[in-house]
């Protein structure tokens, strides 16, 4: 009924930075320029899903976006 663990995952600005090799400034604008969707917390900060991120990787053709990220079991 619920979404797996892996669907589910949020990613902050930073780890979503280092998954495109950008900076997270480039991240944060991009969300902002609506390139991007992204959750907001309740202080404010922005969260990016996982599998969209991997999806922004692969259209920019970035090698193994699906091992990148990956939460430590």
């Amino acid at each position: 009924m619920g979404a797996g663990p892996a669907d589910s995952a949020y990613l902050t600005p930073g780890q979503a930075a280092r998954m495109l090799g950008v900076s997270p400034k480039t991240v944060n604008r991009w969300a902002t320029d609506k390139r991007i969707p992204c959750a907001m917390t309740l202080g404010g900060h922005r969260r990016f899903r996982l599998d969209v991120i991997r999806s922004v990787a692969a259209s920019m053709g970035l090698q193994d976006p699906e091992s990148v990220g990956e939460q430590p079991s």
